[in-house]
C-alpha cells in the first residue's frame, strides 16, 4: 500500500502534473493550468506543434518534450529520470484530460511505481461535458472512448454491452458515424441517442432522437467536425420482459427465487458485518 501526500509530502523528486487543455475553446483554459505550465521545468506534449500554439497564446515559454503513444516506451525512462532528479513535469494531450483516450496512463503508472507524486488538475473532458447537456441519464454512465473500426468488431462490442443499463459514451469520426449508428441499431434496437459535434466551438450542435431518426437526419445533413455519441442504456423493464418471454414458467420462477436468495444473502452478510462493528465499538 502507498499513501501520497500531494502537497505536504517530503521528497527530493519532482512532481508529475496532469494538465487538461481546452477541447475547442481557449477561454476554457483555467488560471491554475496556465500557472502550472509556466512553473514546471518541462511540458510533455502529445503533439508539440499543437501544444505550441496553446503555449504561445498564453505566453508560456517552457520547453516541450514530445511524448505520444508511438514513443512512450522509450521516453518513459527518460521522463522518470528527470522527475527523480527533482524536475517538475507537466503532461498534456492535444485536447481534454491526459490519459482519457490519450497518452499518459503508462507514464502515471510508472511514476507511481517509483513513488513520484502525481497531481491531476481538474478541467475539460469532452465525454462528461457532452453527457450533462445530452438530456440522457448522467448516472450511471460508462465511457468507452473510441470504438473498433471494423463493422464485425463493432457489432461484437455492442453485443457484449447491449444489456448494460448505464448511459454509454463514445468518440467517433464524422466519417464513420452513420455506419456506427447502423451497427448500433442492428444490435441495440432503436434506442435514444444524442450526437454532439463541435463541442465548445462556434458550431456546437446536439442532435437528439432515436437512432433511426438520427440516421435519417445525417443522410440529409452530412456531418463535419469532432463527434461524440451518447446512447441510452438498456431499459431494465424491457430486458426483464424479453428474458421472461424466453423462459418457461418453471425457469422464470427459479430465476426469481435465485435472485431473491442472492439479495437476502447480501443483506444478511452486511447486517452481520455492521452488527459486529457496532459490538466492537460498544466494547471499546
Amino acid at each position: 500500500m502507498k499513501v501520497q501526500k500531494s502537497f505536504k509530502g517530503q521528497t527530493d523528486y519532482g512532481t508529475l502534473y496532469l494538465v487538461p487543455t481546452p477541447i475547442g475553446n481557449l477561454q476554457d483554459m483555467t488560471f491554475r493550468a496556465v500557472e502550472t505550465l509556466k512553473a514546471v521545468d518541462f511540458i510533455c506534449a502529445e503533439d508539440t506543434r499543437n501544444t505550441g500554439l496553446l503555449l504561445k497564446h498564453f505566453d508560456i515559454t517552457v520547453k516541450q518534450i514530445s511524448f505520444h503513444e508511438h514513443n512512450a516506451y522509450e521516453k518513459i525512462p527518460e521522463l522518470l529520470e528527470l522527475l527523480k532528479s527533482g524536475k517538475n513535469l507537466a503532461q498534456v494531450s492535444d485536447a481534454g484530460m491526459p490519459s482519457i483516450s490519450d497518452p499518459g496512463h503508462d507514464l502515471v503508472k510508472a511514476a507511481i511505481a517509483e513513488d513520484i507524486t502525481v497531481v491531476a488538475l481538474p478541467g475539460a473532458s469532452a465525454g462528461i461535458t457532452a453527457l450533462i447537456a445530452s438530456g440522457l441519464a448522467p448516472q450511471p454512465h460508462i465511457f468507452y472512448g473510441f470504438l473498433p473500426r471494423k463493422s464485425g468488431q463493432q457489432k461484437d462490442f455492442f453485443e457484449s454491452k447491449k444489456a448494460y443499463p448505464e448511459t454509454q459514451i463514445f468518440y467517433e469520426s464524422p466519417y464513420r458515424v452513420s455506419d456506427t449508428l447502423e451497427n448500433m441499431l442492428a444490435v441495440y434496437g432503436d434506442r435514444q441517442v444524442v450526437l454532439v459535434r463541435e463541442l465548445t466551438k462556434l458550431y456546437e450542435e446536439y442532435q437528439r432522437g432515436s437512432i433511426s431518426e438520427l440516421l435519417e437526419y445525417i443522410a440529409e445533413n452530412p456531418l463535419k467536425g469532432e463527434c461524440l455519441l451518447i446512447v441510452s442504456g438498456q431499459d431494465q423493464a424491457v430486458l426483464i420482459e424479453a428474458v421472461a418471454e424466453d423462459l418457461n414458467p418453471a425457469e422464470l420462477v427459479s430465476s426469481l427465487v435465485e435472485a431473491v436468495h442472492q439479495e437476502i444473502e447480501f443483506l444478511l452478510k452486511n447486517f452481520i458485518i455492521f452488527r459486529f462493528e457496532d459490538v466492537n465499538k460498544a466494547k471499546a
